[in-house]
């Protein structure tokens, strides 16, 4: 199918055979770049702008804050809107790409490399880089996510899906994690950009959804589909665990350089170790996390990700100055328990996403995965806003290591984000794992 056809697309069922290594990799490579511009902009840049720029963990928790509440929100109409473009034609979804490529690459280069400010201008700068860097990010985001959606298949075919999704995003975090320190920013920068131009390319030669209903068909269900995803209770189930899980998630991601620098007081030729490990642990988790599936089903595996994160965090709060060697044990074990979130949680939405489409046969993915993608977005931007402005608030700041202050960095690396884990690991038993046993008792 060339770019010019014009034929809308549904989800169509893939066999074994026809999600093979040279489709996943077409298909995921665009993982790669997108997790590489992730590392930078959630973990990097706020560590960035307090060093670099000695902007105030308070008003740069602010800024973050407002930023990525502006993006959570725009992408449930950014799903709407995906999903015209795949009622259109495959190609229509792949210019669409393109041109959230450019505009990416763009606000990345602008927002790492800013012109000489002060620094109430440096923070509107910033404030204007991130939501640009933002819609470029989620937009594509949003049209890829769903194209792999589309695709169909059983549980463990669209893990296999995610899987190569993700596994190539983790080595774009893995390669992100270190070239920052080995060849610095700019060089950073000129790798993303080539690998966003690559990505996009191999993504035009990937398996593509099958031919759907009427163009107009599509186009008048979706005006008033943004909201149908929550009419669906396996929707909002998964949400509601997806949310305390991910927060979980965000807050020791946006915090993990302060822990390393002054609490660990880690050399600094030791961060791209450690990140490096913890994103390297989470690739090389996943096709075991693959196996779990189809012994213990999609749920059942990822509860048993959280309890491993839960007990390698628990752990991580013992740690204080110099033990590097033990941190980066942590870093390794927490690191294959990612690979539980990076792979199934999208599985498990694929298949909520089939059901849906089996109530309403017109509805497209987009919506769904811009919700889902909000929800993504809303639990960075919570980290950030809250956690941030917290630990300033106990009298942490970037440099700062008596007693009282790195006890609360501690608190909040390690036991605030178990606490959250655990919120997710009950929801995920209590709405999902329970009342299928139930059901299958029945």
């Amino acid at each position: 199918m060339s770019l010019e056809e014009n034929q809308p697309i549904q989800a169509a069922a893939l066999n074994s055979s026809a999600f093979g290594t040279r489709n996943g990799l077409a298909y995921g490579l665009m993982g790669f770049p997108l997790a590489f511009a992730a590392l930078p902009l959630y973990v990097i840049l706020p560590n960035h702008y307090a060093r670099a720029f000695g902007v105030p963990l308070a008003t740069l928790g602010a800024v973050l804050l407002g930023a990525r509440l502006f993006d959570a929100f725009i992408d449930p109409a950014l799903g709407k809107l995906v999903d015209r473009l795949f009622a259109r034609s495959a190609g229509a979804v792949l210019a669409f790409g393109a041109l959230a490529a450019v505009v990416l690459a763009l606000g990345f280069v602008l927002l790492f490399f800013p012109p000489a400010l002060s620094q109430t201008g440096l923070l509107v700068w910033a404030s204007l880089m991130l939501m640009i860097t933002y819609a470029g990010y989620s937009a594509l985001t949003v049209a890829h996510q769903a194209w792999g959606a589309l695709l169909g298949g059983s549980e463990t075919q669209q893990s296999r899906i995610v899987a190569w999704r993700e596994g190539l995003g983790l080595l774009g975090v893995v390669t992100a994690s270190v070239l920052p320190a080995l060849v610095g920013l700019p060089s950073t920068a000129a790798v993303f950009c080539a690998a966003l131009v690559l990505a996009w390319l191999g993504w035009q030669q990937a398996v593509r959804p099958a031919a759907g209903p009427a163009n107009g068909d599509v186009l008048a269900h979706t005006a008033g589909s943004v909201w149908l995803p929550w009419q669906q209770a396996q929707f909002r189930r998964l949400m509601t665990v997806f949310i305390f899980n991910g927060i979980a998630s965000a807050v020791p991601a946006t915090l993990v350089l302060f822990f390393i620098q002054d609490l660990l007081q880690a050399p600094p030729a030791l961060e791209p170790l450690f990140l490096g490990s913890y994103f390297l642990c989470a690739a090389l988790a996943i096709p075991l996390w693959l196996a779990a599936v189809k012994r213990l089903g999609l749920a059942r595996s990822w509860l048993a990700g959280m309890a491993l994160s839960i007990a390698v965090f628990i752990w991580a709060s013992q740690l204080g100055a110099g033990d590097v060697t033990a941190f980066a044990l942590v870093c390794a074990l927490s690191g294959a328990a990612l690979g539980a979130d990076l792979a199934l949680p999208g599985a498990m939405l694929a298949g909520v996403v089939h059901a849906g489409q089996a109530r309403h046969p017109a509805l497209a993915a987009g919506g769904y995965f811009g919700w889902w993608n909000f929800a993504t977005k809303l639990n960075l931007a919570l980290a950030a806003g809250l956690a941030l402005p917290l630990l300033s608030l106990f009298g942490y700041a970037p440099g700062v290591r008596d007693a009282g202050a790195l006890n609360a960095l501690a608190i909040a690396y390690c036991l605030l984000p178990c606490l959250l884990k655990m919120l997710a690991a009950v929801c995920l038993y209590v709405l999902l794992i329970r009342p299928a046993q139930n059901e299958s008792s029945s």
